[in-house]
């Protein structure tokens, strides 16, 4: 028990001469992320790309539907047929399920690639805006001579001095933001 507290002293001893010598600030990068005003042109530009993609998508559906429709018909005139014309019927109706086993694997194809498209898009698009972001709050945390800023938005502290400082106005003011 001695040695765990001694462990936990010496682990916190350092945070605790940089809280004494250091400034230390919060800010809420999620709340800095929705206010650029880059997202409506990389909303609008995801958006065509789904929408493109979706339209792809149903068009490939669409032939799927059809070869099942003529898989049915074909079924049914198995049924009426016999002899040599229900043998035809018979070998037509094989190639067609061939055909749309192959236009099944070709929509579950399509779906994982159009959903990687759409994944690689969005961090091309939205890198710049995080990478925008981090010179910011880099360049706060210099010029206002923090020694931590904490990210309210993604929970890492649990506890918050009323002496803390919010950088978040900081942030926004250096980027021009409201």
């Amino acid at each position: 028990m001695l040695k765990k507290l001694f462990v936990l002293f010496i682990a916190f001893a350092p945070l605790a001469a940089v809280a004494q010598d250091g400034k230390m600030a919060y800010l809420n990068s999620q709340e800095i992320f929705n206010a650029m005003p880059e997202l409506s042109d990389i909303e609008k530009q995801l958006s065509a790309k789904n929408e493109e993609i979706q339209k792809n998508g149903q068009a490939l559906v669409e032939a799927f539907q059809t070869k099942l429709k003529e898989i049915q018909d074909c079924e049914t005139a198995i049924a009426a047929a016999s002899g040599e014309e229900k043998k035809k019927k018979e070998t037509e109706k094989g190639i067609l399920e061939t055909e749309l086993k192959s236009r099944q694997e070709r929509i579950q194809s399509y779906s994982e690639s159009g959903q990687k498209e759409m994944d690689e898009l969005r961090m091309k698009l939205l890198q710049p805006v995080y990478q925008k972001i981090q010179n910011a709050i880099q360049n706060v945390g210099d010029e206002q001579k923090f020694a931590y800023i904490f990210d309210l938005s993604a929970n890492s502290i649990v506890y918050k001095s009323t002496t803390a400082v919010d950088a978040t106005p900081l942030v926004k003011a250096k980027l021009n933001l409201k």
